[in-house]
């Protein structure tokens, strides 16, 4: 394992797409909720994707269900040089596409194992992120690459305390793979822009819970609240730069490494009320606790056996909320339309933005449907729009350069799934 400079300068990212929620964090478990949004995750539900936002909802099907899901994130973000404080010419720092395109996909299980217990299984992700420079660009210790991968597998069970109150828990084991690479990009020392100043890979296992509830108020109205504890992360691995020791390098030798990160807490209220028989209004209120997210610092251990700090860097994360509203609407027999817009606030200050995790607020705009194959199967298309606002901050080097930016980041998500019951 190798883990990079750049993964805990870019504060941190996991699965294998574009993080274009607060942070590094991911709403896409699937694309039914794509289309309105995600409001209502916690109530209301559509298929066997409940296992992701609140297991209780699975005591809802009397049948056994299936979704498999794929998103693409097609994401646009590009940044500008402003200024910097060593002579070079701030339009060497204009790229216009910091971020890949990526497909984060999801599968789920449920099935009822008498009439008041039921059972799921689901694989899906909860946080990412994937940014990449070029090697020779001259920003090149706070660039580089910085990708972060997870899969979340979870095992719940629901129960049917009464025809109004269920109750759920799940057991969640969370793969995280990262890679961080940072380049020396322009120095006064003559080493090439592409030589490593960092490089760190690595894996670990973490596990944590979720607690699903869900009240039916009437026939036509439904809340849900769903909580999941945090996970401690332990990312153990090498390593290595390609700085001469004379420069405080490894000279390409791998040391034995580790980065701790806490994945945060979230919790998530929902309500669903049908108006009439063809329109539905649903709403979410989304909490982080990203203010458990304090510090990156990597833990070196030398051939002597003394350990240093191979990096740190100073993250105060904020809590932060997001916002949706969606509605969905019956057109007839075999389809149903979808829409749905959200706020999602970022919980980085104006004094910790990075080009690595060029944050910001958003606004979702959201569209989509479901249509009916035949009683046992259907399909669901969702698409979102999501804009961020423009972003001016400086971010200094291990140097001494200072380097202005200003960024932009929207992004486009265009999700399909397929649900069988049986």
């Amino acid at each position: 394992m190798k883990f990079t400079k750049t993964l805990i300068a870019a504060s941190l990212a996991f699965v294998s797409a574009d993080s274009f929620a607060a942070a590094f964090q991911l709403s896409e478990q699937n694309a039914s909720g794509l289309g309105r949004a995600y409001a209502g995750e916690a109530s209301i539900a559509d298929d066997a994707s409940v296992v992701a936002r609140n297991p209780a909802l699975m005591t809802l099907f009397k049948e056994k269900q299936l979704s498999v899901a794929a998103i693409g994130v097609i994401p646009d973000v590009s940044i500008e040089g402003e200024g910097t404080n060593n002579g070079i010419d701030p339009n060497a720092l204009d790229d216009d596409s910091i971020a890949p395109s990526a497909i984060v996909p999801a599968i789920y299980f449920t099935m009822p194992y008498n009439d008041r217990v039921s059972i799921g299984f689901g694989a899906f992700s909860n946080f990412g992120l994937s940014t990449e420079f070029q090697d020779d660009y001259v920003a090149g210790q706070i660039a580089g690459e910085t990708e972060i991968f997870t899969v979340n597998l979870n095992a719940s069970v629901a129960y049917k305390v009464s025809e109004q109150f269920s109750f759920g828990i799940g057991l969640n084991a969370i793969y995280a793979d990262a890679t961080v690479i940072r380049k020396v990009g322009a120095n006064a020392s003559g080493f090439d822009f592409g030589t490593d100043a960092v490089n760190l890979q690595g894996d670990d296992t973490g596990f944590g819970l979720n607690v699903g509830l869900m009240y039916q108020l009437d026939e036509n109205s439904r809340f849900g609240f769903n909580y999941r504890t945090e996970t401690d992360i332990t990312f153990d691995g090498d390593f290595s730069n390609g700085l001469p020791a004379a420069a405080g390098g490894t000279g390409g030798a791998e040391l034995p490494g580790s980065v701790e990160i806490t994945l945060p807490a979230i919790a998530e209220f929902s309500g669903s009320h049908q108006l009439d028989d063809k329109l539905g209004l649903h709403y979410s209120v989304l909490w982080t606790g990203w203010s458990s997210f304090e510090s990156l610092e990597a833990q070196v251990t030398a051939p002597t056996g003394d350990k240093f700090v191979g990096f740190e860097k100073d993250e105060s994360f904020s809590d932060s909320f997001r916002y949706s509203v969606g509605a969905d609407y019956q057109l007839n027999e075999d389809l149903l339309l979808r829409a749905g817009v959200a706020f999602d606030e970022s919980p980085v200050s104006q004094t910790h933005l990075s080009i690595s995790i060029p944050d910001t607020d958003r606004f979702w705009f959201s569209f989509g449907g479901n249509y009916t194959i035949d009683q046992n199967s259907n399909v669901d298309l969702g698409a979102s729009i999501i804009r961020g606002k423009t972003q001016n901050f400086t971010e200094a080097d291990d140097s001494g350069s200072e380097w202005s930016f200003e960024s932009k980041g929207h992004a486009v998500l265009i999700g399909a799934q397929y649900n069988y019951k049986f």
